[in-house]
């Protein structure tokens, strides 16, 4: 059963729907601070798709899929690009820009269930704004080699004179509520850098004793990267305060 919210703050008991389901639980409402946070601290989010100019429809799986920080996977050829520091990864620099990442990398926005719309981006930039949500950014340098012996310095970009210049190829962002964090989406324009930001979240939430990075679903990059499976009942437990 599909439940229809109205003008006032409140989510069905999630255990009323499909055990076996993709955990739809209930449509309409709206994309509100207080009723995101109501919804994210008992496991409910946003999913939907805005070309088809559809309500905000709610998800609320029994059977969620989550990766614990201390179980991250990271690969040997992760662990070797980790080394080359060929790329920076920083937290909460650049909202926008991932957000937006999100949203268009490869094209999403023009596909027909796209879901990360305008109402989102400005709901959740809302949240980052208010302290409840937060991003990850992996950046490139874009400055050119620095000159070799015998250049003049006026042949060669200055970071002194110019500042370091860099540009945005990954990211993902998310909510931050209690001891969890609620992924909602990520995205590269180079390889591993989806992978790169997911680890260095959770190696932060490993710092912090955060318990869990909520993935909605399975994937196989969260399977790759260690996610499981836990009970609805038991993430809640763990969600808490």
């Amino acid at each position: 059963m599909v439940w229809k919210l109205d003008d006032e703050l409140w989510f069905p008991d999630p255990h009323w729907g499909d055990e076996d389901g993709d955990g739809l639980i209930a449509v309409g409402g709206d994309l509100s601070a207080d009723r995101l946070l109501l919804a994210y601290s008992h496991g409910f989010f946003p999913w939907y798709a805005y070309h088809q100019g559809s309500e905000p429809h709610w998800y609320c799986p029994l059977n969620r899929f989550v990766i614990f920080p201390s179980e991250i996977h990271i690969s040997h050829s992760m662990r070797q690009l980790i080394r080359q520091h060929k790329y920076q990864v920083t937290a909460n620099q650049d909202f926008d820009g991932v957000i937006h990442g999100c949203s268009e990398a490869q094209g999403r926005n023009e596909e027909e269930g796209a879901w990360l719309g305008p109402d989102i981006i400005e709901a959740f930039t809302r949240l980052h704004h208010m302290g409840w949500a937060a991003s990850i950014e992996v950046w490139e340098s874009t400055d050119p080699p620095r000159p070799e012996s015998g250049q003049r310095p006026d042949e060669a970009s200055s970071e002194a004179d110019n500042g370091r210049r860099r540009r945005l190829v990954g990211g993902l962002y998310g909510v931050t509520l209690r001891n969890a964090f609620f992924g909602e989406s990520m995205f590269s324009l180079v390889p591993n850098a989806s992978k790169l930001a997911l680890i260095h979240l959770a190696k932060a939430m490993e710092n912090i004793g955060g318990k869990f990075i909520d993935c909605q679903f399975e994937t196989p990059l969260f399977k790759f990267m260690g996610g499981r499976h836990i009970h609805y009942d038991d993430y809640m437990k763990m969600l808490s305060p």
